[in-house]
């Protein structure tokens, strides 16, 4: 069975962390509609409207997190969000 890939999230307001972790997958609410970021996914940086954050962790248990606005970038195997 093949290993599964994983990428790093870091999901931060400004009050601190909210999240710091490995996950299978993010879900982002985009501005154009829902963005599902997995493991070498292509660069981007864009605004996030309000919605749900959801976060696949390598464990396999979904983490969903508020968010009202603000930005992921994807670079390599790393998500940043900041709220």
């Amino acid at each position: 069975m093949a290993e599964k890939k994983h990428i790093h999230v870091t999901i931060s307001h400004v009050d601190g962390p909210v999240f710091d972790g490995q996950a299978l997958f993010v879900v982002v609410p985009g501005v154009e509609g829902e963005m599902t970021i997995l493991p070498e996914h292509t660069a981007l940086i864009s605004p996030l409207i309000s919605g749900v954050i959801k976060v696949k962790t390598a464990e396999g248990a979904i983490e969903e997190f508020q968010c009202e606005q603000g930005t992921v970038e994807v670079h390599g195997s790393a998500v940043s969000v900041l709220l």
